[in-house]
């Protein structure tokens, strides 16, 4: 039997990542300006440095927040992320990053998303082969999520 495509299992869901200057309320504004074009925040991760926040963002709308952050000029960067919906945190957690330890894949960066439409647990990671962690984690029998399925 072929393996299947990554097409066939849907969208890989986009993060952006949006420099925001070190000051009170500047992620609160992007989320709003988000809203406001009925974009939602579904997975935030928040790196703080002196001068300035990287903010990591997975969205609802990934096209309509990559046109919106051309328009207003606002400064990003998109990547694809595996998104693994966990049922039980720990002990999936620890079978997911085995799994991809045993492979040999690393995980560049990793962080939890909001409770998915079905009540999992998500674990959106960046790692160095899109293709190879989505077959091995599919081939493994965990549940992927896609933007199709993220998108609300």
């Amino acid at each position: 039997m072929e393996s299947e495509s990554i097409i066939d299992h849907g969208t890989p869901v986009r993060q952006f990542s949006v420099m925001l200057p070190n000051r009170a309320g500047a992620l609160a504004a992007m989320v709003k300006l988000l809203r406001a074009s009925g974009i939602e925040v579904i997975g935030l991760s928040v790196q703080d440095s002196r001068d300035a926040t990287v903010a990591r963002l997975v969205v609802s709308d990934p096209e309509t927040t990559g046109q919106l952050f051309m328009e207003k000029g606002i400064l990003h960067t998109d990547c694809e992320l595996v998104v693994v919906a966990l049922r039980e945190s720990g002990p999936g957690l620890l079978q997911c990053l085995d799994t991809l330890m045993i492979a040999e894949t690393n995980i560049d960066f990793a962080y939890a998303l909001m409770p998915g439409p079905h009540g999992y647990s998500m674990l959106a990671m960046h790692v160095e082969d899109y293709e190879f962690a989505v077959a091995i984690l599919h081939q493994s029998g965990f549940k992927l999520m896609y933007q199709e399925e993220l998108s609300r």
